[in-house]
């Protein structure tokens, strides 16, 4: 996953923070120095608040949405290497930390700079950060005044770094390029609903009653002049639903897609395709979808932008000399300090160019 950006700045400084001590907390020297971007030394102080404000927001908004603990979900395996979510997400921050010093030393060459009024706001955020947080807090965190002020300059150079970093990308995309098809579709579970909603896997008995009675849907459906999806449905006590897609996309189903993608006519079925959890059933009702062909046009643009602006930094990292303390970004250490965010009850006035 990739770190928390735009805005989180504001985001995560909007608050009171939360710490819970899990097991003793490893200490941080602020001085000592966690990477070197060219000239331009990250201490651990800077690493160390910017790590936490990610952590922050991960803790605060994702952990119980994902039905887990913070100091849980940082042990979970993600990979096939056996690497721990904590794992996975540090080595990404500490890549994205090192880019906004690189933005920095490049902002000059898009004519992108700190404004005076910016610098006010980001000082005025700095000092409300530092009277709603305890000193406790702040030593955990890192959470001094330079360090913030430091945080919220670099992501407002960020930003106003990615409209420019992005233009000029070619915008002409043909409808051959971005072409949508759509289709309308019945999904027969393999599962049955009780009075009370509660869901029971069908036997699979029932299961080949299921499968007769769909590809006698089917037959009929393929065998009437209109092919009325829509009434065979209703008939049936079935729900119709329509999607959109392309060759390569995936949902609802990789079977059904491919099937309906094979189509040569408009209006024309699918035969019966099994997925693990059920049958499904389409017909295709358009080789071009307007509306989704237009917004398809869009995302292509919009990824040959972040193409480009990935492949800028990527040309800047490799022009550029790194070196990466290891022993000193290990201290910083998830696992073993919480971080969420309470709410302020008065909010930051929003930092220019970080919105």
């Amino acid at each position: 996953m990739k770190y928390m950006r735009k805005r989180a700045a504001v985001a995560g400084l909007a608050g009171v923070l939360v710490m819970s001590l899990l097991t003793g907390c490893g200490s941080v020297d602020n001085d000592d120095i966690v990477a070197k971007v060219g000239k331009d030394e990250i201490t651990a102080g800077m690493a160390n608040f910017y790590a936490r404000m990610q952590q922050a927001q991960y803790e605060t908004y994702y952990a119980g949405a994902m039905g887990t603990t913070g100091e849980d979900m940082w042990k979970q395996q993600v990979d096939e290497k056996g690497r721990t979510y904590e794992e996975s997400v540090k080595e990404s921050l500490l890549t994205s930390l090192e880019n906004l010093y690189l933005l920095k030393q490049h902002a000059s060459e898009y004519e992108v700079v700190v404004t005076e009024e910016e610098q006010k706001e980001i000082q005025k955020a700095a000092v409300k950060f530092d009277e709603d947080n305890s000193l406790e807090s702040k030593e955990a965190v890192s959470g001094y005044k330079k360090y913030v002020e430091e945080f919220l300059r670099m992501e407002t150079i960020q930003q106003k770094m990615d409209a420019p970093m992005k233009a000029g990308v070619n915008q002409e995309v043909s409808d051959e390029e971005a072409a949508q098809k759509s289709m309308k579709y019945v999904y027969f579970p393999y599962s049955m609903t009780d009075a009370d909603g509660n869901k029971t896997d069908m036997t699979d008995e029932d299961k080949a009653e299921l499968k007769k009675k769909v590809q006698e849907f089917t037959d009929n459906l393929k065998a009437s002049e209109a092919k009325d999806i829509d009434a065979a449905a209703v008939a049936g006590g079935y729900e119709v639903r329509s999607t959109t897609f392309a060759a390569e996309t995936v949902s609802p189903d990789v079977g059904l897609v491919k099937a309906a993608d094979e189509l040569t006519a408009e209006g024309e079925i699918t035969d019966v395709i099994e997925s693990d959890y059920g049958l499904y059933v389409g017909k295709l009702t358009s080789f071009l979808d307007r509306e989704a062909t237009d917004q398809e046009k869009l995302n292509i643009i919009e990824q040959r932008k972040q193409e480009q602006y990935d492949g800028l930094i990527e040309t800047w990292r490799k022009e550029k000399e790194i070196e990466e303390y290891q022993k000193v970004w290990n201290k910083i250490d998830f696992k073993r300090l919480g971080v969420t965010i309470k709410e302020s009850e008065e909010q930051y006035d929003s930092v220019p160019g970080v919105e």
